[in-house]
């Protein structure tokens, strides 16, 4: 196996994870919810979209490049992972159970992708 081939995999996997969820939420959570808990739903969704998207971004670098950055991209990408788990995961968690002390892992699961992005960025372009 390649590396970065688990990132893109993770990644094509969490994107239809997130495709399935926003499905259940337009179908299934609309008017079930209120409003203020469906805009935290939605941005739980489209977060985990996008980094869905950035671990794929990782793992085809990984693929591309080779170097001193493949560590950087190895620590992007488990961070980033890391971050929809506890961001994306613990606000949906959120939405669906009531749950309001989820709301405590959001700060760190948006932390983590502001850190894996700018490791991202530096290990594209170390050499």
């Amino acid at each position: 196996m390649k590396p970065g081939s688990a990132f893109v995999a993770w990644g094509a996997f969490l994107a239809a994870l997130a495709m399935a969820l926003g499905a259940v939420g337009s179908h299934l959570l609309q008017g079930r919810l209120s409003p203020a808990l469906m805009d935290i739903y939605h941005i739980a969704n489209q977060f985990q979209i996008y980094h869905a998207l950035g671990l794929i971004l990782v793992g085809i670098l990984m693929q591309i490049r080779q170097g001193r950055n493949m560590a950087l991209l190895r620590w992007a990408g488990w961070i980033m992972l890391l971050g929809i788990v506890l961001f994306c995961g613990g606000l949906t968690v959120l939405t669906l159970t009531g749950w309001m002390w989820m709301a405590i892992f959001a700060p760190f699961g948006g932390t983590a992708f502001i850190v894996a992005w700018i490791l991202v960025g530096v290990g594209a372009l170390r050499d």
